[in-house]
Protein backbone atom coordinates (compact mmCIF):
# COMPACT_ATOMS: atom_id res chain seq x y z
CA UNK A 1 0.00 0.00 0.00
CA UNK A 2 1.98 3.00 -1.41
CA UNK A 3 -1.03 5.87 -0.42
CA UNK A 4 -1.03 8.07 2.77
CA UNK A 5 -3.85 7.18 5.13
CA UNK A 6 -5.18 10.19 6.45
CA UNK A 7 -7.22 10.66 9.29
CA UNK A 8 -10.91 11.83 9.17
CA UNK A 9 -10.97 13.81 12.71
CA UNK A 10 -8.63 14.39 15.13
CA UNK A 11 -7.94 12.34 18.14
CA UNK A 12 -8.32 15.12 20.55
CA UNK A 13 -10.82 17.16 19.22
CA UNK A 14 -13.13 15.43 17.02
CA UNK A 15 -12.65 18.78 14.67
CA UNK A 16 -12.06 17.64 11.17
CA UNK A 17 -9.67 20.57 9.55
CA UNK A 18 -6.61 18.58 9.71
CA UNK A 19 -3.31 19.15 7.75
CA UNK A 20 -0.22 16.94 6.95
CA UNK A 21 2.66 18.21 9.15
CA UNK A 22 6.72 18.75 8.32
CA UNK A 23 7.47 16.31 10.97
CA UNK A 24 7.63 13.69 8.91
CA UNK A 25 5.34 10.50 7.57
CA UNK A 26 1.81 9.75 9.18
CA UNK A 27 2.30 13.84 11.11
CA UNK A 28 -0.79 15.46 11.21
CA UNK A 29 -1.94 18.97 12.86
CA UNK A 30 -4.97 20.09 13.82
CA UNK A 31 -6.46 24.04 13.00
CA UNK A 32 -9.15 23.92 15.38
CA UNK A 33 -7.44 22.87 18.85
CA UNK A 34 -3.59 23.65 17.49
CA UNK A 35 -1.99 19.95 18.45
CA UNK A 36 0.20 17.59 16.40
CA UNK A 37 0.01 13.99 16.84
CA UNK A 38 1.73 11.02 14.80
CA UNK A 39 -0.17 7.73 13.12
CA UNK A 40 1.69 4.47 12.90
CA UNK A 41 0.52 1.41 11.73
CA UNK A 42 1.99 -1.47 14.05
CA UNK A 43 0.92 -4.28 12.03
CA UNK A 44 -1.11 -7.59 11.88
CA UNK A 45 -2.53 -8.94 15.48
CA UNK A 46 -1.21 -13.02 15.03
CA UNK A 47 -4.29 -14.66 16.55
CA UNK A 48 -6.45 -14.14 13.23
CA UNK A 49 -9.94 -15.07 12.36
CA UNK A 50 -11.21 -18.17 14.75
CA UNK A 51 -14.29 -20.58 13.51
CA UNK A 52 -17.11 -20.80 16.39
CA UNK A 53 -19.35 -24.12 16.27
CA UNK A 54 -19.93 -22.37 12.31
CA UNK A 55 -21.86 -19.48 13.77
CA UNK A 56 -19.67 -17.13 11.91
CA UNK A 57 -16.29 -15.91 11.98
CA UNK A 58 -14.87 -14.45 15.38
CA UNK A 59 -12.18 -11.99 15.50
Amino acid sequence: MSERAAPFYCPYCGDEDLRPNESGHGAWECASCNRAFQLKFLGLLTRGVQRNDGEGDQI
